[in-house]
């Protein structure tokens, strides 16, 4: 049996099995469990192979790992247009549950990068995590929309990548790329969190001139925790390069290797 069979279980779950996952089961009985929340759009392609270092680097440590696609991304149902924010939150607690009966483990806790980082702290009362790791996650949707607006627009009249702007309406309703609706638009700017309902360590790797959300979001400031170099999640010119860190995949490993 090859060494992905024995840690690596791709299926489908969740109502009409429309959920795809993959659980990466831990060698020895696992003591701990974690659900690995993906970004969304262009991040959730950066960020791929790194989540699966993580989940590697959690199963050496007997932890208990499923990596999950929301509705309309990745290998799950539906396609991006479809992307809703409240079924993303559904889908959290779906995937939470699925990994509970899987690994035998109750106490499940979630790691997410960016908008994943978002979806786990909105869902974590109705997920019932023990807590959660947020890797820059987006606090405030509105700038976030705008952000990305500003980042679809660069993209479109990028001489470096296309030898004449393409046409507004060729890339209408786009977000890099993906497809995006008003109602999802409309969801994530009006997106505001208050302090997290559980446990939460915030890692925090955002270049140094771009703003930070996290006052008032955090209460003690020891639950805050920097990692260099900063992540270049906006810059133009890496788009297509993949989002790697191993300070990341250090400091979530030793988190839940320390938590009770």
């Amino acid at each position: 049996m090859s060494a992905r069979a024995e840690t690596e279980l791709p299926f489908y779950f969740g109502p009409d099995q429309a959920l795809f996952g993959l659980f990466h089961a831990a060698g020895t009985p696992a003591r701990k469990a974690v659900l690995l929340c993906p970004p969304l759009g262009q991040d959730q392609i950066r960020c791929h192979r790194l989540y699966r270092q993580l989940a590697q680097a959690l199963v050496a440590e007997g932890v208990a790992v499923l990596r999950f696609d929301y509705y309309g991304t990745g290998d799950s149902a539906g396609d991006s247009a479809e992307v809703d924010w409240a079924r993303c939150l559904t889908d959290t607690t779906t995937a939470a549950a699925e990994l509970r009966a899987r690994s035998g483990i109750d106490q499940v806790f979630a790691f997410g990068a960016r908008l994943g980082a978002s979806i786990a702290l909105a869902s974590a009362a109705q997920a019932r995590f023990a807590g959660v790791v947020a890797w820059d996650p987006v606090l405030d949707g509105r700038a976030y929309v705008e952000q990305l607006d500003a980042l679809q627009l660069a993209l479109r009249v990028d001489r470096a990548r296309f030898m004449q702007p393409r046409k507004e309406a060729d890339v209408a309703a786009q977000w890099l790329g993906f497809a995006v609706s008003d109602s999802l638009r409309q969801q994530i700017a009006g997106m505001h969190f208050k302090r997290p309902a559980v446990p939460t360590l915030l890692l925090e790797s955002l270049p140094p001139d771009r703003p930070r959300a996290w006052n008032g979001f955090v209460i003690d400031a020891a639950t805050i925790r920097s990692l260099q170099p900063p992540t270049p999640w906006d810059d133009p010119r890496r788009l297509e390069v993949a989002i790697l860190s191993h300070p990341l995949i250090q400091a979530v490993t030793q988190h839940v290797r320390e938590v009770a």
